[in-house]
């Protein structure tokens, strides 16, 4: 059973940051392509940032410039350092994990960011 633990959401103050991480429980973690999500209320879930299993990221236009995607294939995680947040970033972020046909997606984490 493949799990994906979010953790490092919370509640800041606009122009402050927070690091988000997802742990995997998978057996090769390092051939998926991974990323992160976001859902707000009464709206659709949205790409954040990505990274392959090669390391080119990919970023919303939104996430450009405050965001950074990274992975650490070594400890089957990756991470979202998010900086200069605002309050329209607030929504609930999921990680997601997908290589060929498996698709998998963690339970989601809360970030709200306050003006």
């Amino acid at each position: 059973q493949v799990q994906l633990v979010e953790s490092g959401g919370g509640l800041v103050q606009a122009g402050g940051s927070l690091s988000l991480s997802c742990t995997a429980s998978v057996i090769g973690f390092s051939l998926y392509s991974m990323g992160w999500y976001r859902q707000a209320p009464g709206k659709q879930r949205e790409l954040v940032a990505s990274v392959t299993s090669g390391g080119s990221t990919n970023y919303a236009d939104s996430a450009k410039g405050r965001f950074t995607i990274s992975r650490d294939n070594a400890k089957n995680t990756i991470y979202l350092q998010m900086n200069s947040l605002k309050p329209e970033d607030t929504a609930v972020y999921y990680c997601r994990a997908q290589w060929r046909r498996y698709d998998h997606w963690g339970q989601g984490t809360q970030v709200t960011v306050s003006s």
